[in-house]
């Protein structure tokens, strides 16, 4: 009998330092890598004597020992992303230098340069080394306490982190996290940013509120190797930021302790709860956007239209939500076709979401906006909220959820859930899998499913317990677009 092929499961490899008291280090490494799903393999480059109240003793292994787990482990067990940590040494440095000349993959590298307890895990010699690997480095993620060592930069105030952060870039790293844990706020806010040559620069803030739990060891290992393990799993970078600040609000809910001292926090699962969802933005404080929900009636079927007429043959037969998305039209005649169609949707009492024109729709006081995430950047929210208007947005991966997040919309739109000809999209259709993920995930938002739903897929995304079902071309090209309109609803009718 012929055996089953077996998808591979992705490897991470953690190159670090053993930690006894199984708190952080590697054992934390692995901890994080397991809950997201992919294979741990170890290159140790220290065994260390530690408890939960301090390092008693650092061990670190020669040049030879750390090459010969790197040489052990490359042919048989290759990496797909690679977290470093204790690089205590500079022999331990060189080891991974000499192996990063055959290596073009992800490597996230943590700079473990002092313990929790005050203790100096690298001499002045390896830190001056350690800044030699910042060409092979495509994530860094310091603390605070960190990037001042290695910019020589006192950071005072949330704001300076920016301009050490540039150091860095300048010095060759392709991205940075600056962690922020040590800030003295009464929220944790993390800097990204990413400046690789030949790319514009993109930089954005993560916050979440404070967790005031006292079992904390292994917070930056856990965070780099949920990191790497995320992008080992094809997650684009900026998802896998996410996805990792997500999981380190999950292990420092889940803490425990054991010692005398700090217990370890624990990483369970992928993380799946909207408290663990950062908030994404430009700037580290919180945005004050108020905007009015959609009432006790979910969203149910939810066509996008591109013009007044088809928004006034809908409405008349009985849909109670619809969008205008006019892309061909400019000046008065788009204005009229606006007024028209929030005329006959407020005939109707329907809710009609003005996509884009968010100027045109507060003039005309139309029911709500929808934006994708191209428009949010030039979009007033604040002008969209002092007029109590309602608002949608489009996301579709991780880092558009966190940034959406930010705002607090009136609901979000998860797309495509199936291969769609509408528009060119650079994601992969999430399926009904991931669509049920992202409405149990972030349960206080109203979800609309839109992207190749049909009338023999409806039903299927209807099971996702969505607030909407959106769709473009099913009702508005098919042969009978009412007595679709209408199964459509009947089948909603019946989940409801």
């Amino acid at each position: 009998m012929k055996q089953k092929t077996q998808k591979r499961t992705p490897i991470v490899w953690s190159v670090a330092g053993s930690d006894c008291s199984g708190l952080a280090g590697q054992v934390a490494d692995i901890r994080a890598i397991e809950a997201l799903g992919a294979h741990a393999c170890m290159i140790t480059t220290a065994v260390t004597a530690q408890n939960s109240k301090k390092v008693v003793a650092l061990n670190p292994l020669s040049e030879k020992q750390i090459t010969s787990q790197f040489n052990a482990l490359k042919d048989d067990l290759p990496a797909d992303a690679i977290k470093v940590g204790l690089l205590p040494t500079v022999e331990s440095i060189e080891a991974l230098k000499e192996f990063l000349k055959e290596y073009d993959g992800k490597l996230v590298v943590d700079p473990v340069m002092v313990s929790s307890s005050g203790k100096a895990l690298m001499d002045a010699k390896a830190q001056e080394a350690f800044k030699t690997l910042y060409h092979h480095i495509d994530l860094l993620t310091p603390n605070i306490p960190e990037l001042e060592l290695l910019t020589s930069r006192k950071i005072e105030k949330l704001k300076d982190i920016e301009f050490a952060v540039d150091d860095i870039l300048s010095a060759g790293v392709k991205a940075v996290l600056v962690k922020g844990g040590h800030s003295n706020e009464d929220f944790c806010a993390d800097y990204f940013c990413d400046g690789a040559v030949g790319k514009e620069t993109e930089s954005f803030w993560l916050r979440s509120e404070r967790q005031h739990q006292a079992n904390t060891r292994g917070t930056g290992c856990v965070l780099a190797a949920s990191i790497a393990t995320a992008w080992a799993l094809n997650h684009s970078l900026k998802d896998a930021i996410v996805i990792g600040k997500m999981q380190i609000n999950q292990a420092i809910e889940n803490g425990y302790r054991v010692g005398l001292g700090k217990g370890p926090l624990k990483p369970l699962s992928w993380p799946a709860k909207q408290r663990y969802m950062p908030m994404l933005s430009d700037h580290y404080e919180e945005k004050d956007f108020s905007f009015p929900d959609c009432g006790e009636q979910k969203l149910g079927l939810y066509p996008v239209v591109d013009s007044a007429q088809w928004v006034q043959r809908l409405v008349a037969i009985g849909v109670t939500t619809i969008q205008l998305r006019v892309k061909d039209l400019v000046g008065e005649e788009l204005e009229e076709e606006i007024k028209n169609a929030i005329a006959s949707a407020e005939k109707y009492n329907a809710r009609l979401f003005i996509n884009d024109y968010w100027q045109l729709a507060i003039k005309h006081k139309a029911y709500g906006v929808h934006l994708g995430q191209e428009d949010l950047d030039s979009a007033d929210l604040y002008a969209i909220s002092k007029a109590g208007l309602r608002l949608g947005i489009s996301t579709h991966c991780y880092y558009e959820v966190a940034r959406a997040h930010a705002i607090k919309p009136s609901y979000l739109a998860c797309g495509p859930v199936y291969h769609t000809d509408s528009k060119q999209m650079p994601w992969i259709p999430h399926g009904v899998e991931n669509l049920s993920y992202w409405v149990d995930t972030m349960s206080e938002y109203p979800w609309v499913a839109i992207g190749g739903i049909n009338l023999e897929r409806f039903e299927e995304v209807a099971k996702t317990k969505v607030s909407g079902i959106a769709m473009i071309s099913a009702i508005t090209q098919a042969e009978n677009p009412a007595s679709i309109a209408q199964q459509m609803m009947a089948l909603l009718a019946k989940k409801q």
